[in-house]
């Protein structure tokens, strides 16, 4: 099937749908026009008896105007009503409930090539990116630790002014 003739289709349909709808709200005017209103008859009548008559016709248009009211609210109430349906019915729609998610293992590689796409080169080696240290470093803080040994000599030794001489001739100052 053609989906553009489908749409033809039903639009032919809709037009013809209005208009059989307006063509049937006409009668019904015309129907309850002739059911409520007969036609008026003013020849050969009083001046008593039209105001009467007018009276009375005053009086349908006072009743026919409040139904008249009464209906509008309803259908502006209806209208409202089916507004703020709309606009729950939207807010519903887009709430969606999150799935539970589930534990999954992912190797180094995997997770790299998912972090760093296509610049991720096989198995990294991650030891490369630290920080070397040098083994005479490591020799030189020993020697400095041992020497200080227990720390009431060191405080008994350095107390005094003789203690801060001595702390400057050791960190090689001038002597």
């Amino acid at each position: 099937m053609n989906p553009k003739g489908d749409k033809m289709l039903l639009l032919t349909k809709a037009c013809e749908d209005l208009e059989k709808e307006k063509q049937e709200r006409e009668e019904e005017k015309v129907r309850y026009i002739g059911e409520n209103l007969p036609p008026l008859q003013l020849s050969g009548l009083s001046v008593d008896e039209l105001q009467k008559m007018v009276k009375e016709l005053h009086s349908r248009i006072d009743v026919v105007d409040e139904e008249r009211y009464d209906c509008e609210s309803k259908v502006g109430k209806h209208n409202k009503d089916i507004h703020e349906l709309k606009l729950k019915i939207q807010d519903l729609g887009g709430k969606f409930k999150k799935p539970a998610l589930r534990k999954v293992r992912v190797s180094a590689d995997e997770m790299m090539r998912a972090l760093l796409g296509s610049k991720h080169k096989g198995s990294m080696d991650l030891r490369s990116n630290l920080k070397s240290v040098k083994k005479e470093d490591v020799k030189q803080d020993k020697v400095l630790t041992s020497e200080v040994g227990d720390w009431r000599k060191n405080v008994e030794a350095m107390s005094g002014m003789e203690g801060r001489k001595k702390m400057f001739d050791t960190a090689g100052g001038p002597q």
